[in-house]
């Protein structure tokens, strides 16, 4: 029976094509899923066979700390050399998205304050 190994949703190109290459380096048969024209499906890579899943999942385990520590060394280093992306420069690669979220963020808040804003206000 095939099992659910991996969601794919937000993965970067290259994490997904290193795990295929674990999953063939180590010859456990599996497919992949897309979630199709109106993304109502699910992205994810399946095992063919739920009889490797335990050893599947370790190798997974395995490489996502060996990924996670190397993705962690790799933004030292452009914190270190001064190059790690800060708020300003986000604000100046997308700045209509970021005002929009600053946007989204004050009216969630207010929202969400209002209950409590509205006795105050009232008396």
């Amino acid at each position: 029976m095939a099992r659910l190994l991996f969601k794919l949703a937000q993965v970067p190109d290259d994490e997904a094509q290193e795990i295929r290459n674990l999953l063939d380096e180590h010859q456990i048969a599996y497919y992949e899923t897309d979630a199709g024209l109106f993304r109502v499906g699910l992205d994810a890579i399946w095992l063919a066979d739920g009889s490797r899943e335990e050893e599947a999942r370790k190798l997974l385990g395995d490489y996502q700390s060996e990924r996670a520590a190397r993705q962690q060394q790799n933004y030292a280093q452009l914190v270190e050399a001064g190059q790690a992306p800060n708020l300003w420069q986000h604000f100046c690669a997308q700045p209509l998205r970021f005002i929009g979220l600053v946007i989204a963020i004050i009216f969630v808040a207010g929202l969400t304050l209002l209950p409590f804003v509205m006795p105050a206000l009232q008396a």
